[in-house]
């Protein structure tokens, strides 16, 4: 099929993509099938077989689809508001009722599946090259040390965050904040330095 913006393929990869992530609310990863996806989406197996063609490659294109639509980052001009609006939006993202759960499927089959794994580990590329500069604008500003892996410090304001999901325990917006705080005085006093 030819990609046309707005034309049959896009439709068909949206009503795919979508019902990929009813399927894995409902099911998992390891309830997920491209059958039940065709079903859901209202389009051929065929389309979806030759698409996609395994539940893996699925779930990256869907990864990638969504690391597309993320919102942008802030630009406050301050690090700690830029931080703090990151960590806002993770903390959103992983308490929605339709994104927690999306979430949760893709870091347990992540565990379990190479190809999953790569896919999510793209996914968090892109989000974390969108967030980068903040810290990078810091050190050029003289508010953090030279040197300062931009990547680590993203990394370190969402990691809490994470663990917060993954164990089951409150997750709400002053969690967020404490990590953007506690991620910014670890940069000040040189944690991410030379780190990677």
């Amino acid at each position: 099929m030819t990609e046309r913006p707005g034309g049959r393929t896009a439709r068909v990869r949206a009503d795919v993509l979508r019902a990929a992530e009813d399927a894995l609310i409902e099911k998992g990863f390891a309830g997920l099938d491209l059958a039940d996806v065709a079903r859901r989406a209202v389009v051929g197996k065929t389309t979806v077989y030759r698409r996609w063609r395994t539940v893996p490659a699925l779930v990256a294109d869907l990864l990638a689809d969504m690391a597309a639509q993320s919102l942008p980052r802030a630009d406050t001009g301050s690090l700690e508001a830029d931080l703090r609006a990151n960590a806002r939006l993770v903390q959103r993202t992983l308490t929605d009722p339709r994104q927690g759960p999306l979430f949760r499927a893709f870091l347990a089959a992540a565990l379990t599946d190479p190809e999953t794994a790569r896919a999510l580990h793209g996914f968090y590329a892109t989000r974390i090259a969108e967030w980068a500069p903040c810290v990078e604008a810091a050190v050029t500003r003289g508010e953090l040390p030279a040197d300062t892996s931009a990547p680590e410090v993203i990394r370190a304001v969402s990691a809490p965050l994470y663990y917060r999901l993954l164990t089951g325990e409150p997750l709400e917006p002053h969690h967020a904040d404490r990590a953007a705080t506690a991620a910014v005085a670890a940069a000040r006093a040189g944690a991410y330095v030379g780190a990677g």
